[in-house]
């Protein structure tokens, strides 16, 4: 389809909650899917790293995560739950301010329930850099910035002065077939 501009840190519209997708506008919203995934892609031959990428960063306020890490997933109305006790604490990235990185604590396991392109049900559990990135993504869809959730003032570094970041992922992102109640 087509390479969106990306919204960048500062723009307004990153801190819009974004709304619900309806069953009857799966096929309104397939060509939003086509063009998060070409401008992921573009993205990541640009930068070199980029896995996932949420709606809103391209000026579509509708709650949808697309992700590419083996495979192409795209996530329609992902919720987050089951949140561990246990923490990890990352330095996060986001397409949306390329040049800085955050540093910030999420749980370090999480469940996540979402909608497939065909509407149906997924549930997956998800564990360290998986948890880290889709906690990240769906946070876009509610108007939150990971600068807004940054440990302290000193959390903040330019990317050029760090260490580069591993771009394997560790973790899992794993379906769960049973469904629990």
């Amino acid at each position: 389809m087509a390479v969106r501009k990306i919204l960048l840190l500062g723009n307004p519209e990153l801190l819009r909650t974004c709304t619900e997708v309806q069953q009857h506008e799966l096929n309104l919203v397939k060509p939003v899917i086509r063009d998060l995934f070409d401008t992921m892609a573009q993205f990541q031959a640009d930068h070199g790293w980029g896995r996932a990428i949420a709606a809103p960063q391209i000026g579509e306020h509708r709650r949808i995560v697309c992700m590419r890490v083996d495979k192409e997933i795209a996530m329609i109305n992902p919720v987050v739950s089951h949140h561990s006790k246990d923490r990890i604490t990352v330095w996060e990235d986001c397409m949306s301010f390329p040049d800085l990185l955050v540093k910030l604590s999420n749980p370090r396991r999480c469940r996540l329930s979402y909608r497939d392109e065909h509407w149906q049900e997924h549930i997956v559990e998800l564990e360290d850099d998986y948890a880290q990135l889709l906690q990240h993504e769906v946070d876009h869809l509610d108007g939150v910035l990971a600068v807004q959730r940054a440990i302290d003032g000193q959390s903040f570094a330019l990317r050029q002065t760090m260490p580069d970041k591993n771009l394997q992922l560790s973790g899992y992102f794993r379906e769960i077939t049973e469904r629990i109640s």
